[in-house]
């Protein structure tokens, strides 16, 4: 009897194991499904990105607004007339200080 028991436990771990612990068993299945959806969180953003950039180019292609407002933008251009004026921020020393403010102390 205990020879049979033993015979039915030993049949049961090796009809598990696969299912368990093999090539397409749950922990396989598990690992797959959990990198899948660390996938799609990827592709989400890179769909955002795209859709993005491709509002860019249609805006680029179809006026002339977009084009202006990138060239003031990234390489400071200015109309006939205009005037354009940097601000450009005060230098600080080691101890943090401005210097007006080492001039006042």
């Amino acid at each position: 009897m205990r020879l049979l028991v033993f015979a039915i436990a030993a049949l049961l771990i090796a009809i598990q194991w696969p299912l368990w612990l093999g090539k397409g068993g749950w922990l396989r299945a598990w690992d797959l499904d959990r990198q899948l959806l660390t996938q799609r969180g990827v592709n989400g953003t890179l769909s955002a990105r795209n859709a993005e950039l491709a509002a860019e180019v249609a805006s680029l292609r179809e006026g002339r607004e977009a084009i202006e407002e990138r060239a003031r933008h990234e390489l400071n251009m200015v109309r006939d007339g205009e005037m354009f004026f940097q601000i450009v921020p005060a230098r600080r020393d080691a101890a943090g200080a401005t210097a007006s403010e080492r001039s006042q102390k």
